[in-house]
């Protein structure tokens, strides 16, 4: 699974953390406040988008008096509790983190989540020290179903993509990194439970555990 691999790039959400349902939950009471609930097809909507393109696109379509910046201060003020405090790695994920390490695998996060949550979350869980790179879908034109914010982290640790491995939990992203001629390990998480078939037969690897990884480490 590593051969050739020089540098493991990360998502957050779903990934290495548990914090898809905290999402849920501030869609939720973000809406309910007002007056409206969340439509079924929401999440697919919005998995692949940037922090401020999600903001976006629930002003336009849920017609929010808001300005994106006022809607992404909220959505932080919600957030930023649970990052800085409750959410915490993915069983297993801070030793594989450290398994990489210790092989001289370069590591980077590349998340659509905004700064100050990544921040907040990996240094509660004392890993954010960890990674040669971090790269959010706000410095790339297209979200995760496209090949660039991969790129971008491959570039700045100036490490060839076909030398990447990308570890990833929703199914745009898994093609939007195989789009980018890398790698890709599929992280099982429940919120991505209905797209669990088309992410394994698109997936180079899918896994439900870290320590399923640790021991061919």
């Amino acid at each position: 699974m590593l051969n050739n691999i020089k540098a493991a790039i990360f998502d957050l959400d779903g990934t290495l953390v548990d914090s898809m349902g905290i999402w849920e939950k501030i869609d939720i009471e973000f809406l309910k406040e007002r007056g409206l609930q969340v439509p079924s097809d929401l999440r697919d909507h919005i998995e692949h988008l940037s922090f401020i393109d999600t903001a976006k696109y629930f002003k336009d379509r849920f017609n929010l008096n808001e300005t994106v910046e006022e809607i992404m201060a909220e959505w932080n003020n919600m957030a930023n509790y649970e990052y800085s405090n409750t959410i915490t790695l993915k069983p297993g994920a801070k030793e594989y983190l450290n398994c990489l390490k210790a092989k001289g695998i370069k590591l980077a996060l590349a998340t659509s989540n905004s700064h100050p949550l990544l921040e907040a979350v990996l240094k509660n869980n004392g890993v954010f020290e960890y990674f040669d790179s971090i790269t959010t879908t706000i410095e790339v034109d297209k979200g995760k179903n496209h090949p660039d914010i991969y790129l971008l982290s491959a570039k700045k640790m100036n490490v060839s993509p076909d030398n990447c491995i990308v570890f990833e939990d929703i199914y745009p992203a898994v093609l939007g990194a195989k789009a980018a001629g890398m790698t890709v390990a599929a992280i099982y998480d429940i919120y991505s439970e209905h797209q669990k078939e088309d992410i394994i037969k698109t997936a180079d690897y899918f896994i439900y555990e870290y320590k399923e990884l640790i021991e061919a480490c």
